[in-house]
């Protein structure tokens, strides 16, 4: 997924901000929170993206639902409201996250496979590939896509591993048509 320049700068501010003040532990689980519900909240998100809606009564709602964050939080989810980017506060929060498990060595992992994969078939395509590391730490999202067919889809940071059987018939397809 891309990220836009808006939530890439906001999320760098962010960080700066909170690891020159030590609350970059705090700050990172509020914006897990953050991500959290505005996924889950669809009438949040319409809420937000209303623009008959001023800023003032925007912030005041924030204000009630994220009572309970710290001030530096707080006062970013206030500054995107006042600057008409709350449209874009999850990638924010997103992008802050992705940047503190970044300086924590945290490696994003998406597998997509055409059906449910047990426990030991997910290790034993995470141990034969050497893009993901044994000793760091992973967050990994399996996505189940049938029309693959077979086989899966490995993707680690900016590298992808593309081992699916429909690939696979293109690639057959492709040489077939050459010859």
């Amino acid at each position: 997924m891309l990220t836009s320049k808006v939530a890439k700068r906001y999320a760098q501010g962010l960080l700066d901000f909170t690891n020159e003040s030590g609350q970059t532990a705090t700050v990172f689980s509020e914006m897990k929170d953050v991500v959290k519900i505005m996924i889950e909240s669809q009438d949040l998100n319409k809420f937000f993206l209303t623009p008959y809606i001023d800023a003032k009564k925007k912030i005041e709602v924030a204000d009630q639902i994220f009572k309970d964050f710290s001030v530096s939080s707080l006062n970013l989810i206030r500054l995107v409201i006042k600057h008409g980017r709350e449209n874009q506060l999850k990638n924010i929060a997103q992008e802050f996250i992705n940047k503190v498990e970044d300086i924590n060595g945290v490696q994003r992992i998406t597998l997509t496979t055409a059906t449910q994969l047990s426990k030991e078939n997910l290790d034993q395509i995470l141990r034969s590939t050497n893009l993901v590391k044994a000793d760091s730490n992973f967050d990994i999202n399996l996505h189940v896509k049938p029309e693959i067919l077979g086989g899966y889809i490995l993707r680690v940071g900016d590298q992808q591993v593309d081992a699916s059987v429909k690939t696979k018939l293109n690639q057959v397809k492709k040489d077939f048509q050459l010859n």
